[in-house]
């Protein structure tokens, strides 16, 4: 097993931390970049966008309804409500 320093450690236990800010903030440059995808892009766009809303533990039929909709809207509105809570 691999020891790892102080400083790692602390990286590390910092990350899981900031887990869910680090998400938001990576859910908001998603949204971003939905909004100037198209075609193919979009579609990986949505998925990479559905792997952080299940990281930040919402609700896997509000997930669906969300990226099956394809409207960044509705998204942006989970975004600002998500902001709101910090």
């Amino acid at each position: 097993m691999v020891e790892r320093s102080s400083y790692q450690q602390r990286a590390i236990k910092n990350y899981y931390d900031n887990r869910d800010a680090i998400m938001v903030q990576r859910l908001g440059e998603l949204l971003t970049d939905l909004y100037l995808a198209e075609g193919k892009a979009r579609a990986r766009i949505w998925q990479r966008a559905a792997g952080a809303l299940e990281k930040l533990k919402v609700p896997d039929d509000q997930i669906a309804r969300i990226v099956g909709s394809d409207n960044p809207t509705l998204l942006a509105n989970l975004y600002q409500q998500m902001l709101k809570k910090k």
